[in-house]
């Protein structure tokens, strides 16, 4: 087994081959970086969307995102009600208020989710545990993994004590936790009954919501059933979707009409061009500093095939080793990352395979680029 030319030439020049690493490093976890908070970004976005048990969603045409929502009158989603296929139907309202640290007296927004407790719909963690208490006055539901700035709720609920505060100038109580988790659009959840949030949003329309959830009956044709809300009751003011449609029209929002979704693409592409330039400075010096030993190789009858060969080899050496810091690295990152912020920021493998080929196709690029003066080595110009 004889040790490959490529290998020889990387470990040759030590310091070299440690920069060469050390940027492809870089370059990884710029690439993961950028990857992994465009996919939270859009993870979380969505998971209020993924816990809504229900089978059509009815929504304003104006809402563009779950936190801005445009209300319709209820009369829309009632009048579903005389389609065969429709078993039930329940409102569900939404708003931002103002919550106050119950101990540091700071005021920061809240995300506040109502609805009608008879008819529980949202699928989430301790939800169904304690929506009964909804039901008493000015009491609600606090969202356990909302960030620290809401105050000690989770210890001193656990305290068993009163627990008290002001959400938009109104005194209200936690009689319960549950676990949803932060957002771009929220940074805390509230969940109450559909009676505690008019109480908490007076000047709110009666008869107004925000989002419509349907529920088929079991032997139903969700798409047959879609195209005649579509054909039949839907105007320029309603749009009806499925949970799908519904969670594609969220992340849509954010990937094409913010500045966040385009932000994080074109830092993985940048991530990409720096990785390329700095593998090619890398290669293009190597191929430089040892013409002489390439212009004897072609000399003694090597063809530019196999001398292109050996340059590509290094490439993709270089970048198969030097993903494998970057992904240790990028694990460490994501999870400081996920527990400063409470982003479902975490590693998956289609990222992982995802980063490695952008990784290999970098080192090629670069590779393919500093051959282009290895092919015009003449050994009569070098010797």
């Amino acid at each position: 087994m004889k040790t490959p030319l490529a290998v020889l030439q990387l470990t040759h020049e030590k310091t070299r081959l440690l920069v060469a690493l050390a940027g492809i490093t870089f370059a990884d976890v710029l690439m993961f970086m950028q990857l992994g908070f465009k996919n939270a970004l859009f993870d979380s976005s969505v998971r209020l969307h993924n816990s809504l048990e229900g089978d059509i969603f009815v929504v304003n045409s104006q809402s563009d995102t779950l936190t801005r929502l445009t209300s319709f009158s209820q009369r829309r989603l009632y009048e579903t009600l005389g389609v065969n296929n429709v078993e039930s139907v329940t409102p569900l309202y939404v708003g931002l208020g103002s919550w106050k640290n119950p101990l540091k007296g700071k005021e920061r927004s809240v995300f506040v989710v109502g609805l009608n407790p008879e008819k529980n719909i949202i699928d989430l963690p301790g939800v169904s545990e304690n929506i009964s208490v909804v039901k008493h006055q000015d009491t609600f539901l606090f969202d356990s993994l909302s960030r620290s700035e809401f105050g000690p709720v989770v210890e001193l609920f656990n305290q068993q004590k009163p627990l008290k505060t002001e959400v938009s100038n109104r005194l209200i109580k936690v009689g319960g936790l549950f676990s949803l988790g932060t957002s771009f659009g929220a940074d805390g959840t509230l969940i109450t009954s559909d009676v505690n949030f008019w109480r908490l949003f007076p000047e709110r329309e009666r008869g107004l919501i925000d989002i419509g959830v349907i529920d088929l009956k079991p032997n139903a044709d969700l798409e047959q059933t879609l195209d005649f809300f579509r054909e039949n009751l839907s105007s320029q003011d309603i749009k009806y979707f499925s949970k799908e449609e519904f969670i594609k029209h969220e992340k849509s929002f954010w990937q094409n009409r913010t500045a966040i979704g385009f932000i994080f693409s074109l830092g993985t592409m940048m991530g990409f061009v720096v990785g390329t330039i700095i593998v090619y400075q890398i290669l293009y010096t190597d191929v430089a500093d040892h013409l002489p030993e390439y212009a004897t190789l072609k000399a003694m009858g090597y063809t530019d095939f196999y001398l292109l060969t050996v340059v590509f080899q290094e490439a993709i050496i270089l970048g198969v080793i030097g993903f494998i810091p970057g992904f240790s690295l990028s694990m460490l990152l994501y999870f400081n990352a996920a527990k400063a912020t409470g982003l479902p920021i975490m590693m998956v493998t289609s990222r992982a395979i995802s980063v490695l080929i952008l990784t290999v196709v970098m080192c090629c690029i670069s590779g393919a680029v500093a051959v282009g003066k290895l092919k015009s080595v003449d050994p009569a110009d070098i010797f």
